[in-house]
């Protein structure tokens, strides 16, 4: 009974995604979450995609915009030293917080 046990914890760990998603909590002060959103837009985040035109602009949250705004940024910028964090707003996550025609770049493990 242990061996089928042990077997499929192993298989569950190394299996699945392998990407890595910078999301906002969704319990962070909105206030500290616009701010991330303005810094994550002001230093070349792909910000395009949350406007009104743009596939990631609904749902029309602070949260969604946040997780948007923030992983866009840490995509660019991770491989430079950026982390996911954001004041505390923000943190990494293996769940593809993708939605329709709303596409979140990812980075590897």
């Amino acid at each position: 009974m242990a061996v089928p046990l042990v077997l499929m914890l192993l298989v569950a760990m190394f299996t699945g995604s392998d990407a890595m998603y910078c999301v906002c909590k969704s319990d962070a002060n909105p206030v500290a979450m616009q701010k991330a959103i303005d810094y994550a837009c002001g230093k070349g985040a792909d910000c395009t995609q949350i406007t009104s035109s743009g596939p990631c602009f609904q749902p029309s949250s602070v949260v969604a915009h946040c997780s948007y705004a923030c992983n866009s940024y840490y995509q660019k910028n991770a491989g430079m030293g950026a982390t996911c964090d954001f004041m505390g707003v923000a943190t990494l996550t293996g769940a593809d917080p993708s939605a329709g025609s709303c596409k979140y770049p990812a980075s590897a493990r």
